[in-house]
């Protein structure tokens, strides 16, 4: 073979052997959500998810930015009701559930969650109303508002007998509706007596509505946590992501601008095993 053949030879061998090495490159280090990560979330439940100027907004909007930045992905929003978040996730529409989605055993067992924030239920009633409840006890007999599929509807339902059926009294009446805006419409139209949500959106709603007020302290302590399916390979990538948001100065002025707290272990712990107090 002669010199000039051997040269053209070995250019061809060097050229795709630094091509098959760039792709094996480009294949062992690909980011887990290269293109976008698809978010479900309920985008009629301020201050957590809602719609500004046509995108997603909100506690839950910013927080999975941050996740989705160290991922290098694209956040993709895909507005889903309440209570077909979960069922959507485990059939493939989203890869996780950003959705003021409180940690609960039962949703445990259908679930992964990853925690990053914690909250809590509070009472909702007419300003200016005499009837201003500041606990369960005094709902004996009442309508009480609420998101449909909300973890604290069963809690509310199993507080109803020993605070109230085991007394001689009326249950406690929970009529849950489709959005969060639609049962603070049915406290003011006087359809339920009170509403039961969580503490940031009763306090953004009777701010915007001037015609509610917040009548109780915190109920229920709750976490929150993303939701992601059962089996997932991407869990262990999308965790570490959000563990490193949560040890960000972003994270901390996120929770300073929502009046929301970071959780503790323990908390995650007992808010799984259903004893957080």
């Amino acid at each position: 073979m002669d010199g000039k053949k051997t040269d053209r030879l070995a250019f061809f061998l060097k050229k795709n052997v630094i091509c098959l090495c760039t792709a094996l490159i480009f294949v062992c280090f690909k980011p887990a959500f290269a293109e976008s990560l698809k978010v479900g979330a309920d985008l009629t439940y301020p201050p957590y998810n809602y719609i500004e100027n046509h995108k997603a907004a909100g506690f839950d909007a910013e927080f999975i930015a941050m996740v989705a930045k160290e991922l290098n992905a694209t956040p993709e929003f895909i507005d889903t009701r309440f209570a077909n978040l979960i069922m959507g996730l485990n059939t493939g529409k989203f890869d996780v559930i950003a959705s003021s989605l409180y940690m609960t055993p039962e949703r445990a067992k259908q679930i992964d969650f990853i925690p990053y924030v914690k909250t809590g239920g509070v009472l909702i009633a007419r300003k200016g109303d005499p009837f201003q409840p500041t606990e369960l006890g005094m709902l004996c007999g009442k309508k009480v508002g609420s998101i449909k599929g909300a973890a604290w509807v069963l809690k509310m339902n199993q507080a109803s007998k020993p605070l109230c059926v085991d007394k001689g009294l009326k249950p406690i009446d929970v009529r849950e509706f489709p959005t969060a805006p639609e049962a603070s419409q049915a406290v003011m139209s006087r359809a339920v007596d009170v509403q039961f949500d969580d503490s940031a959106v009763a306090f953004d709603v009777a701010n915007k509505t001037q015609k509610l007020t917040v009548s109780s302290g915190i109920i229920y302590p709750i976490l929150i946590g993303l939701g992601v399916k059962k089996g997932n390979e991407k869990y262990q990538t999308l965790d570490a992501a959000v563990k490193k948001v949560l040890q960000s100065t972003e994270y901390a002025a996120l929770l300073k601008q929502y009046n929301l707290n970071a959780s503790s272990p323990d908390e995650v712990e007992a808010a799984l095993n259903g004893t957080l107090q």
